[in-house]
């Protein structure tokens, strides 16, 4: 299956709790850090829910 990879641009702080969560829960910690997950519906719609925060680096 594809893979994708999602980096945090923007902090945290400031924001709501369910969007510090989903932030969490992609495994991301620090500004420009770089994870890598398989490409399905539910990380898409993580990504989808908090897109203001990250990108989708190719």
């Amino acid at each position: 299956m594809a893979k994708v990879k999602i980096k945090l641009i923007k902090s945290k702080i400031g924001k709501t709790q369910k969007q510090r969560s989903t932030v969490e829960a992609l495994g991301l910690k620090k500004i420009g850090q770089v994870v890598e997950h398989e490409d399905n519906a539910q990380i898409r719609g993580m990504i989808n829910r908090v897109n203001h925060m990250v990108e989708i680096v190719e």
